[in-house]
């Protein structure tokens, strides 16, 4: 505690003035909690729009990179199939055509 006041001196707020009760919290946990609800609530109607914006642009340029891939890879393949079948076909006609011209 401080020390008593001499005399002569003038005393100071905190030699006059004693804390006797603890200081209180202006606000009590229940009302601390309906804030922070407000608060989040809040902050996320603001930013919501925001978030599913940059969401949505980041997942269509994913989706453009990983389908833009997959259409590649797929038309690879329908290449290679295409030229197979028609390759196929091709010999499957000369065959014909040729035991056409030469009955045995």
């Amino acid at each position: 505690m401080n020390e008593p006041v001499r005399k002569g001196e003038v005393p100071v707020l905190t030699e006059i003035v004693q804390d006797e009760h603890a200081p209180r919290r202006a606000v009590d946990d229940a009302a601390l909690e309906a804030l922070a609800r407000a608060l989040e609530r809040a902050v996320l109607e603001r930013l919501g729009p925001e978030v599913d914006r940059v969401i949505d642009e980041r997942l269509a340029r994913t989706l453009n990179s990983v389908l833009g891939q997959a259409v590649e890879s797929v038309r690879a393949e329908i290449k290679v199939s295409v030229t197979q079948m028609v390759r196929e076909a091709v010999a499957s006609s000369v065959a014909f055509a040729l035991r056409a011209k030469n009955p045995e």
